[in-house]
């Protein structure tokens, strides 16, 4: 079984990520914000500067935008994987607490 001390342990370790995941999450969220806003500026300079109908000028900033819509998919994917991250760590919290209220039930009887 574990020890109270064990819990403990992991309960700080537990907290000490979480409180590391919030910045990064905020940091990951304006990087996203910046990566979505330059998408827009190239898609909007490239469509106001080709040539054509409405329906190939969408097409032409489309493509040229492709890096930029690639840098934007990572960030977004960089979101996600810190915020599932976040919620492992709520998940395994809660479980912990779970344990440390079993073992001070036990240490009762």
């Amino acid at each position: 079984m574990t020890s109270p001390s064990q819990v403990i342990q992991e309960l700080h370790r537990l907290i000490a990520e979480s409180e590391k995941g919030n910045p990064a999450l905020y940091d990951a969220e304006i990087e996203l914000a910046d990566a979505e806003a330059e998408l827009d500026r190239i898609e909007t300079k490239e469509f106001l500067s080709a040539t054509g109908t409405i329906a190939e000028r969408q097409v032409i900033a489309r493509s040229k935008a492709n890096e930029a819509r690639l840098i934007r998919d990572l960030k977004k994917a960089e979101v996600s994987r810190i915020k599932q991250k976040l919620r492992a760590i709520e998940s395994a919290l809660t479980a912990n607490q779970t344990i440390a209220k079993l073992i001070d039930l036990e240490s009762r009887i």
